[in-house]
């Protein structure tokens, strides 16, 4: 049994307990800006509890045990709720460290300081507090180091916030997932961090499931890294291809021997941070099957459809979740 412990918001636990592990999924998320919305839309803490206990309660039916929140610190990351959650579900909470990419994240605040020097040692400071010491003053210890990169560039930002995420994953152990967009910088995500050093057992690059070539995932898995298929049930929004084509790249990946390496997830947001979204009616059909029980309702069957055995699925849901996070 590995003697490395996974940071979860409720303390430390071995790999081994991590069960079916759903490795990239949302508790609550907004975009930045949303704070200064809340004299019309203020957090609702009640409503996120509630709304997050369903889901647990009805994964808890499929069997996971662990939940991964991708949430980095410009999201909408709340720890004192994710622990409240899983205090009240059972359910392994894993909390993030990190920054999402700079199109759609809060890049202001270290642009600014970087304006007046170089700030990683700052950055590094941060990522490895909320790692070894806990988040701000909840004592909740982050266990995934979260970044990501844009549509086509990784530009000097995100390139920043990868090298630093780096050096922090080599020194705490902590996995990194990524946010890729729209299919792309899959296989440059995976160079850059194999460059640096880090183990490509501690990496997992996300939304591969974006990307239907079946080079471009040839192309990141070269690295050894796991790739995450963690947007099923997001179809044509976001430049996210329909399920169907999706299957057939699962199938095809676990059926030439890359079962070892793959994860898959809903990248879901159970409470949506600032005013409700107002999804046109005719968009509403495409993401019918948004949400956790997707994989268990619909992915699997495909998959088994498709002659995936139970084995490699097991592979998939448990052991490759277990050996990103213990390092085996």
């Amino acid at each position: 049994m590995s003697d490395v412990k996974v940071n979860t918001v409720l303390g430390p636990i071995s790999p081994d307990e991590m069960g079916v592990t759903l490795p990239h999924e949302h508790i609550m998320f907004g975009y930045p800006g949303w704070e200064g919305d809340q004299t019309v839309a203020p957090l609702d803490r009640e409503q996120i509890v509630k709304d997050a206990l369903e889901m647990m309660n009805e994964l808890k039916a499929f069997g996971v045990k662990t939940f991964v929140d991708a949430t980095s610190n410009d999201g909408g990351r709340f720890p004192e709720i994710l622990r409240d959650v899983s205090e009240k579900s059972g359910v392994n909470i894993v909390c993030s460290t990190g920054y999402y990419y700079e199109e759609e994240g809060m890049p202001a605040y270290w642009k600014f300081r970087s304006s007046l020097g170089d700030v990683r040692d700052e950055i590094y400071e941060l990522f490895s507090r909320e790692i070894t010491v806990g988040i701000r003053d909840t004592g909740i210890k982050a266990g995934a180091i979260k970044v990501g990169t844009g549509k086509g560039v990784i530009t000097d930002y995100e390139r920043m916030m990868f090298e630093v995420a780096a050096r922090v994953q080599k020194d705490t152990g902590v996995p990194i997932i990524t946010h890729t967009q729209e299919g792309t910088m899959g296989p440059e995500q995976a160079a850059l961090l194999t460059a640096a050093g880090v183990d490509p057992g501690r990496i997992q690059i996300g939304h591969m499931s974006d990307n239907t070539d079946i080079h471009y995932q040839l192309e990141t898995l070269k690295h050894g890294v796991y790739v995450a298929f963690d947007r099923m049930g997001i179809q044509v929004l976001a430049g996210c291809p329909m399920d169907e084509e999706r299957y057939s790249v699962l199938v095809g990946l676990i059926g030439t021997g890359h079962s070892g390496r793959m994860m898959i997830s809903h990248d879901y947001i159970a409470h949506w941070l600032g005013r409700p979204l107002n999804i046109p009616e005719e968009a509403l059909p495409l993401i019918a099957n948004w949400h956790p029980t997707h994989l268990f309702k619909n992915v699997i069957p495909a998959l088994k459809k498709g002659g995936v055995t139970e084995e490699q699925i097991q592979t998939i849901l448990v052991d490759n979740p277990r050996r990103l996070f213990g390092g085996d």
